[in-house]
């Protein structure tokens, strides 16, 4: 006999000969299997073996049939890694067959699946029969959010839409590993590399290619590394899927936010010749911003209180956008900031602010209280102009025709009122920054700028607002040297 039988399987050996009467192989029935005393011979054949595999009521009988083994040891112990794998389903004939399934797909030559993934599975409520794929995982993780902000979920999709699906979701989950995480951030640095090359080529139809597409940075890197160690954390803990996580330890540029720099002449001369700034974070002096509200009083007189409110009190977009009347308390010189209106893709959400931090009172000084005056003497005219048209939407700062702003016109008009004044360019955010650095100058602590500002800590503040303006700076330059006294001036 060349078959070993007991209840769990048959191990088996067999060869490639042919008889020579039929042409037929011999398989397992090859004398020279055998040595003559009946042992096996050591090096003729291959070992395999067969295991009959659980069905579904009118499925056909079904075994998984498995060769090429060294020796009877290694076929064996896949053997029992086989039963091992079936006796999960511990009595359950419908998930008895699921896994039965699972090991009659597995093709020749690869591993059967491990026995602890597939608990795991089984643990999770996943079918057993379909292995995981990590864009499978990935998609399911998403649906079962709960209780995030729109944004904050609107970010997961992007990022699992655009990069981690493309990139990962072919993979086993329970076959991810850390180098493939890297692989990916790789090729998306050098996906980057080429858009920003693109951005900068002196060919327009080049540029072209890439219209509307901006370049990830590391901040935006670190962003997407969150999602994915969110979510392989969750297969971890939650899910039971994988036992650790595979992209824990990737090293990734930081992410920290650049440091803001201030338009002094030179810099401005620098920028008129090549067109570049010196960081994405740009402080305007106090006479460019002071020019800057004059051009927006003539040409943009429906935006100059907001872009004023934002300029003087630090508020962000969302913030200013989201002021309602009752927020407004212009005799007693304050408002409040409860909530404000942010996007998801181009759709305006109301919501609260971020944090309790971001929950504050700000107070108003004469010059912003008069701006804001004026502006609500003007929207009373244009809802008298509109009479019954008027909508009643409780917000502070609304359009002409009384209809809440929309945040990116907000945005979009500001660049446009740069790009007309000559100034040199900032962004709508950089108005905090303006607010803080002069307030810093002006004399006000760390604490009174970080409570204006509506951060949570105080770091976040000092690390990212508090650039002194240089040109002012100049004024205690000398300050040391003025003390120490000299028998003659220095040369």
């Amino acid at each position: 006999m060349t078959r070993t039988r007991n209840p769990e399987g048959a191990i088996t050996k067999r060869c490639t000969c042919t008889d020579p009467d039929t042409g037929k192989r011999w398989g397992s029935r090859c004398p020279k299997l055998r040595r003559p005393g009946g042992g096996w011979h050591p090096t003729h054949g291959v070992w395999g073996y067969q295991l009959e595999l659980p069905i579904r009521p009118g499925q056909t009988r079904r075994q998984l049939r498995r060769s090429g083994f060294d020796s009877r040891d290694t076929a064996t112990a896949e053997l029992r890694q086989a039963r091992a794998l079936l006796d999960l389903a511990d009595g359950d004939h419908h998930l008895a067959a699921q896994i039965g399934d699972l090991l009659h797909a597995c093709r020749p030559g690869t591993p059967l699946p491990d026995r602890d993934a597939v608990a795991a599975r089984i643990r999770a409520g996943v079918p057993a029969s379909v292995p995981t794929t990590t864009g499978e995982y990935l998609t399911a993780w998403l649906a079962g959010r709960r209780g995030l902000a729109e944004k904050t979920l609107r970010g997961y999709s992007d990022h699992i839409r655009q990069y981690l699906i493309p990139h990962l979701g072919e993979i086993p989950i329970q076959s991810l590993r850390t180098g493939h995480i890297e692989a990916m951030f790789t090729a998306i640095a050098r996906q980057q590399d080429e858009i920003r090359a693109a951005r900068a080529s002196t060919d327009p139809a080049v540029r072209a290619t890439v219209k509307g597409i901006r370049p990830m940075g590391a901040s935006s890197t670190q962003r997407l590394y969150a999602t994915l160690r969110k979510a392989l954390n969750d297969a971890v803990v939650k899910a039971k899927l994988i036992p650790t996580n595979p992209a824990l330890g990737i090293e990734l540029p930081s992410g920290k936010r650049p440091k803001a720099r201030v338009w002094t002449a030179k810099t401005v001369e620098h920028w008129q010749a090549t067109g570049k700034r010196p960081s994405p974070v740009m402080v305007w002096m106090p006479e460019q911003a002071g020019r800057f509200l004059d051009h927006a009083e003539r040409h943009d007189i429906a935006l100059y209180a907001m872009y004023l409110l934002i300029l003087h009190r630090g508020l962000r977009r969302g913030e200013a956008c989201g002021l309602r009347d009752h927020d407004v308390d212009l005799d007693a010189g304050y408002l409040t900031v409860v909530q404000q209106i942010t996007t998801v893709g181009y759709t305006p959400i109301v919501r609260q602010v971020k944090s309790d931090a971001g929950d504050r009172i700000i107070p108003l000084g004469p010059k912003t209280t008069a701006a804001l005056q004026a502006y609500l003497e003007m929207r009373r005219r244009w809802q008298n102009v509109n009479g019954t048209s008027w909508p009643t939407t409780g917000l502070f700062f609304v359009r002409p025709d009384g209809q809440p702003w929309h945040p990116q016109t907000i945005s979009d008009r500001f660049d446009q009122l740069i790009a007309r004044s000559g100034l040199p360019p900032v962004r709508l955010h950089d108005l905090r920054h303006c607010a803080a650095t002069y307030l810093r100058h002006g004399g006000a602590d760390m604490k009174e700028v970080q409570e204006t500002l509506g951060h949570s800590t105080i770091g976040l503040t000092s690390d990212t607002y508090t650039t002194v303006i240089l040109e002012l700076e100049r004024v205690n330059a000398d300050a040391v040297a003025d003390l120490i006294p000299r028998d003659k001036p220095a040369a």
